[in-house]
């Protein structure tokens, strides 16, 4: 999610419905219970929308061109970025 998001940043999410192009989204892989993924809504299409990677040339990114489009429901809308403290 670089330049949005930089390793070892934390983010808070907030659980909403109300889904819009551009947002940045949390939401668990289907395949993979307990992993957690970050992407921007590329499209939304009633309570489904496509997770788009903002890196999608980097290897072995996974958005809706691998998973599919992603239910609203359960995922978040992120809404603070918490910058890490370099030690």
């Amino acid at each position: 999610m670089l330049p949005t998001l930089r390793p070892g940043d934390g983010i808070i999410g907030w659980r909403s419905r109300r889904v819009a192009v551009g947002q940045v989204r949390i939401f668990e892989h289907p395949q993979r219970p307990g992993f957690w993924l970050v992407k921007r809504v590329g499209r939304v299409d009633g309570h489904r929308f496509e997770a788009v990677s903002d890196n999608a040339a980097a290897p072995g990114v996974i958005d809706s061109r691998v998973l599919g489009p992603i239910d609203v429901v359960g995922s978040y809308r992120m809404v603070v970025r918490v910058p890490n403290r370099p030690d």
